[in-house]
């Protein structure tokens, strides 16, 4: 009877309901406090972007042909393809 008790409680365990409440955010609404931050601008360059925020603080090397890299500044991301600014984005809040 012993050897059964093992097995038996791990298929009780396992054939518990699991639940967990999901917070969904629309886009939208994501970063809602940071909508008036200044941020880059689709066809500036890396040296205007530079010139007018400064150094970000951290730079992810391209990827892929055409050549995507990207720069992280506190509040944003901007994404580059070559030299030029395809598209920035706000970062998320971190209780979001």
């Amino acid at each position: 009877m012993k050897k059964y008790v093992l097995p038996l409680s791990i298929l009780c365990c396992l054939s518990l309901p699991v639940a967990a409440d999901e917070v969904v955010i629309p886009v939208g609404q994501q970063a809602a406090d940071k909508q008036s931050i200044e941020r880059p601008t689709v066809g500036i360059t890396k040296d205007k972007v530079r010139e007018r925020f400064g150094d970000p603080v951290e730079w992810n090397d391209p990827v892929g042909e055409p050549p995507i890299s990207s720069w992280e500044y506190q509040d944003f991301i901007v994404y580059f393809e070559h030299d030029l600014v395809l598209h920035s984005v706000l970062k998320r809040n971190s209780n979001e």
